[in-house]
C-alpha cells in the first residue's frame, strides 16, 4: 500500500502526481522536438507508444520507489520533474517545462520545490545534468543554489555525442 505523496506548492505552482486529464498535455511535452533536444527522453513514434510511456510516469508519480510530478500552474500540467538515478542518499533529478513557458521562473521555482521535499525525505545530494550548451538549464541550477562538480559524461542522444555537464546541492 502506498501513502499517498505530498502536494508541493510555491507561490504559483504545484507539484502533484498525475492524473487521466494530464494524459494530453503529457503527450504533447514527450513528443515535443524542442524538449526532445535537451532532455533525453524514448522515441514515441505512435500515439499508443505515448500512452504506454504517460501510464508508466503515472504509476511512478505515485510510487514510493520513484521521485515523479507533475507540475501545474492553475490546474493545467505545465512540465514534470523526476529521477533520472537515485543512489544511496544521492538523487539525480531531471525536468522539463512546457517552451512556452520559458523565461517566467516556473523551472526554477519547481526544481527548488522538489530539492526541498528531497531533503526533507532524508536525500543528502540533489543532482541534475545537463548538456553543455544548454545554458538555459544550467541558470536554473544555479538559482536553485547548486554548483558545479567534477563529474562530466558524454551521452549519445539523437544521434550525436554532446557532454553532459553536473551540478549538485547538498542538504544544509
Amino acid at each position: 500500500m502506498h501513502k499517498k505523496k505530498p502536494v508541493l506548492t510555491t507561490e504559483r505552482l504545484m507539484l502533484r502526481s498525475y492524473r487521466d486529464t494530464d494524459l494530453e498535455p503529457m503527450v504533447s511535452l514527450l513528443r515535443n522536438e524542442e524538449i526532445r533536444k535537451n532532455f533525453v527522453i524514448p522515441d514515441l513514434p505512435t500515439m499508443e507508444d505515448a500512452v504506454k510511456m504517460f501510464d508508466k510516469l503515472k504509476a511512478f508519480s505515485i510510487s514510493d520507489d520513484h521521485f515523479e510530478y507533475g507540475v501545474t500552474l492553475n490546474g493545467e500540467l505545465i512540465g514534470f520533474v523526476n529521477d533520472v538515478t537515485i543512489d544511496g542518499e544521492t538523487i539525480e533529478l531531471g525536468y522539463v517545462i512546457r517552451p512556452d513557458m520559458k523565461n517566467r521562473g516556473c523551472a526554477s521555482e519547481a526544481l527548488s520545490a522538489a530539492i526541498n521535499e528531497l531533503f526533507r525525505m532524508g536525500y543528502a545530494t540533489a543532482r541534475c545534468g545537463f548538456f553543455e550548451d544548454n545554458i538555459a538549464s544550467r541558470r536554473v541550477m544555479e538559482k536553485c543554489g547548486m554548483h558545479s562538480v567534477d563529474k562530466t559524461e558524454v551521452v549519445a542522444h539523437q544521434g550525436i555525442s554532446r557532454r553532459c555537464l553536473y551540478y549538485e546541492i547538498e542538504r544544509p
